[in-house]
């Protein structure tokens, strides 16, 4: 993907889980979508790109049972494990790169909040496409939130690729239909406000 394994190893060795500026208290928009597509407690959930990001800790306050995480920093899985203490051994943890990882199986819902949006390169995309129709089946719900076309150009030094919800589905092309959208207008721990576009899609087949 845009930016090393050892880019967001740095960031997470470097720097609180807190004080990144995509980190939220409680992820609320994501919480939202996936209560409203799964109520069903026992579907499988994977967080991609979430390593650091508390929406594990609110998952399984909500009494989510399968779920697995996946970021390409060891480091920022290492700091939910912490956090979570006992708790951690409720979910599965992966150190991947996302445009290398091949699903061992389907997941209900696939939920990626600011990862796609570093995937720049045509050849990048593909590569987490092909994931992500491995890791899907039909019915399987597919959240993703982006920066929206009036968010930042860049995250973390890195360039991004900005969508809105019909830009962003049109990508992933006509195996996923899109049922829902959202805006949220995230306000970094500095203060300074992104803004961020989420997509909701249904697999087709």
């Amino acid at each position: 993907m845009s930016g090393t394994r050892s880019h967001w190893e740095e960031v997470y060795s470097t720097k609180a889980e807190t004080a990144v500026s995509w980190f939220q208290p409680h992820s609320v928009r994501s919480l939202e979508l996936i209560e409203s597509a799964m109520p069903d407690r026992a579907s499988a959930i994977v967080d991609i790109g979430g390593g650091a990001s508390r929406l594990v800790d609110d998952l399984i306050a909500r009494g989510y049972t399968d779920l697995t995480v996946l970021d390409v920093a060891e480091a920022a899985l290492e700091k939910s494990r912490t956090r979570l203490g006992r708790e951690a051994g409720k979910v599965a943890w992966i150190a991947a790169d996302i445009t290398q990882w091949r699903p061992p199986r389907a997941y209900a819902v696939w939920h990626d909040r600011a990862v796609f949006h570093f995937l720049t390169e045509p050849d990048s995309q593909a590569a987490y496409l092909s994931a992500l129709e491995a890791g899907t089946s039909a019915g399987s719900i597919v959240i993703m939130a982006t920066f929206a076309l009036d968010g930042p150009d860049k995250c973390s030094g890195l360039a991004v690729q900005r969508y809105s919800p019909a830009t962003l589905a049109a990508r992933l092309g006509p195996a996923f239909s899109l049922t829902g959208e959202a805006s949220e207008t995230h306000r970094t721990p500095w203060g300074t406000e992104q803004q961020f576009s989420y997509a909701m899609l249904i697999r087709r087949a």
